[in-house]
């Protein structure tokens, strides 16, 4: 690397983005790698991920006496082990130098992701069993905004929690005890990132402390038990939080409308007070044809 007509970087900055509700899925330390490639009055940026999922980023760049080669904001997805160079900065003036700073961010999933909306949901526990809806779809108390296609299940503390989705198990937490509702509560929720095969991901909060059942890198099915319930994280009682989410930029995620099966038939908006009996999950796949009730089961 020819560093003699170019000054190293000033600073980096590595944040991870939380939710204002939830904890996020924001990638493990290590995942993004930004390498830098110095020649011939040009910096090459290369961004490199070293997980086995797909990862979205923001860059960010604070520029001096240097120039980007697109705008020094932008966001990117990357496949699972995928390397490229994502921008080059050329020096404004040949005879000074340049230097520059950036943030970066990133989380679990891709940006473009493109959900298969004909797949139907498992409940998110036990076949046969059923909870109470604390929140719903668009519910106004937090279920608004990034969080609008969200349930939270009325569940005490090591209830069984089952995937909803088959995918591979990207990222989890298990090691605190604590739930509160103060500002900064959310970093204390355990939870369990699952990517499915279109690239979103399913994840499940607020499990107890060493409530998770399964590892990184681990293949689940529909249905096939994942963890314990909590009380742990932004949170006032026991309870489960589940949603399927498409990455965006700075870290964050969008929830996006899914549908489930239940014993009653397809419910395509869970709602605030409905209880819904989870059925086999066999029965779980795909379903073209209109949603036979929105009606919860009692």
């Amino acid at each position: 690397m020819n560093r003699q007509n170019l000054c190293l970087p000033l600073l980096l900055i590595v944040a991870l983005a939380t939710y204002s509700y939830e904890a996020s899925a924001s990638c493990p330390a290590g995942w993004l790698q930004i390498d830098t490639q110095a020649s011939n009055g040009q910096i090459a940026i290369n961004a490199r991920n070293t997980s086995d999922v797909p990862i979205t980023f923001t860059l960010d760049f604070d520029l001096r006496r240097l120039r980007s080669s697109r705008d020094t904001t932008f966001t990117e997805s990357l496949a699972p082990a995928e390397s490229k160079q994502v921008v080059t900065l050329t020096r404004k003036n040949p005879a000074r130098k340049g230097n520059y700073r950036y943030v970066t961010r990133c989380t679990v999933g891709n940006k473009d992701a493109d959900h298969d909306d004909d797949v139907l949901y498992l409940l998110p526990y036990e076949r046969g069993a059923s909870f109470r809806v604390l929140q719903g779809y668009g519910s106004r108390f937090s279920h608004t905004g990034r969080e609008t296609y969200t349930v939270d299940f009325n569940m005490r503390e090591g209830t069984p929690v089952h995937a909803a989705r088959s995918g591979v198990v990207a990222s989890k937490e298990e090691r605190h005890s604590i739930g509160c509702w103060r500002d900064g509560c959310g970093k204390y929720a355990n939870y369990i990132v699952i990517v499915h095969d279109d690239e979103t991901t399913g994840e499940y909060y607020h499990l107890k402390k060493n409530g998770v059942l399964v590892e990184p890198g681990q293949r689940v099915v529909a249905g096939e038990l994942i963890g314990l319930s909590g009380n742990t994280g932004h949170t006032t009682m026991p309870h489960l939080h589940f949603g399927v989410y498409r990455a965006a930029s700075w870290g964050r995620e969008q929830s996006i409308p899914v549908r489930f099966i239940s014993r009653g038939g397809i419910v395509d908006r869970p709602r605030a007070g409905g209880r819904y009996l989870a059925t086999d999950h066999q029965r779980v796949g795909r379903h073209r044809s209109k949603p036979i009730t929105n009606n919860h089961l009692k």
